[in-house]
């Protein structure tokens, strides 16, 4: 039997959703549907390994909320995650939703993307915005006016950069850092020539204006249909790019990134693309080719903690070997 989805979560319906985001030119269906997700206070969380007793409102990640707008509230199939960037990311911007992580080691949900990209991130509305829309018919609408306000989103930007700094002083940045060691020390090695255009590493917009000039002058534009490297670079004078992944617990070149980023260059015009799959040491390579074997034949794997070399991933019937490249300098 389907489950009934309740007309009020926390004592609030979409209706005064739907008012309130009005205000603020924020009122989609998706966004509507979101924080309504993000009220429940009945379904437990989804993530496994979150507190005992934590609820889907503690903390609930982008795949978390297209479930529970799609199949539970509409009873059809999930959102599709890439849109986020239309259902998460204005709500973000008026600080509605505020950005949380699971930390795997202490069991709890701690401010900030700690992480970037980690699986563990995750979204709750601000205590804020939930006063607001739990006030009363009388107070409601002067309580959205004093939300909306310069000051106080000032005041909240601030806690929530505050936030950040915190949860990065408490959450090892394993991904930040492995992703710094590859702009520093192996592009410069192993990529003569070539130059960074865009880097995934944050926590706000996926591409910030600085990247968007930087992409613009490599020919580059990137969609929300496009897989997202960690780091993508561009050669001026062969015009051919390079896509690094920095992998700490997941993300490598698979098969499906490579022909996503083949088909990238192929739409941009550009000459060629290669591919490196980089980790911070051989256990993580282990462990995670030990399970997993995906990394994608003609691309290449370099280890921080090996930096002198970086190897080719060659498919020998079937099974996947690292050799060492014959080229100490890939130009």
């Amino acid at each position: 039997m389907a489950r009934a989805v309740p007309l009020q979560l926390q004592g609030v319906s979409k209706q005064r959703i739907k008012d309130t985001l009005a205000l603020v030119d924020c009122n989609t269906a998706d966004m509507i549907d979101a924080v309504f997700a993000l009220l429940d206070d009945t379904t437990p969380s989804a993530f496994g390994g979150a507190p005992p007793g934590a609820k889907f409102c503690d903390g609930a990640s982008t795949a978390h909320i297209a479930v529970h707008v799609g199949r539970f509230q509409r009873g059809g199939t999930k959102l599709d995650r890439e849109g986020r960037d239309y259902w998460i990311k204005p709500l973000r911007k008026i600080e509605a939703v505020e950005a949380v992580y699971l930390d795997p080691d202490g069991g709890r949900f701690v401010d900030g993307h700690a992480v970037a990209k980690s699986p563990n991130s995750a979204y709750r509305l601000a205590s804020s915005f939930v006063d607001v829309l739990k006030a009363s018919p009388s107070t409601w609408r002067p309580r959205v006016r004093d939300w909306i306000s310069a000051e106080r989103q000032r005041e909240r930007l601030a806690l929530q950069a505050e936030a950040v700094i915190r949860a990065r002083a408490v959450v090892a940045t394993g991904h930040h850092d492995l992703i710094e060691v590859c702009k520093t020390v192996y592009a410069p090695r192993f990529l003569k020539g070539y130059e960074v255009v865009y880097v995934d590493d944050g926590d706000g917009d996926r591409i910030t204006d600085a990247q968007r000039e930087d992409l613009a002058r490599a020919g580059i534009v990137l969609s929300l249909a496009d897989s997202m490297p960690d780091i993508l670079l561009w050669n001026p004078d062969s015009d051919a790019l390079w896509v690094i992944e920095a992998v700490t617990s997941d993300g490598e070149v698979d098969l499906y990134k490579f022909e996503q980023l083949t088909t990238l260059a192929g739409r941009c015009q550009k000459r060629g693309i290669g591919f490196t799959t980089a980790y911070p040491s051989w256990s993580v390579v282990k462990a995670r080719q030990a399970a997993h074997k995906n990394i994608a034949p003609d691309t290449y794997v370099w280890v921080e903690e090996d930096p002198s070399k970086h190897f080719l991933a060659v498919d020998d019937q079937q099974e996947l070997f690292l050799v060492p490249s014959k080229r100490s300098r890939r130009r």
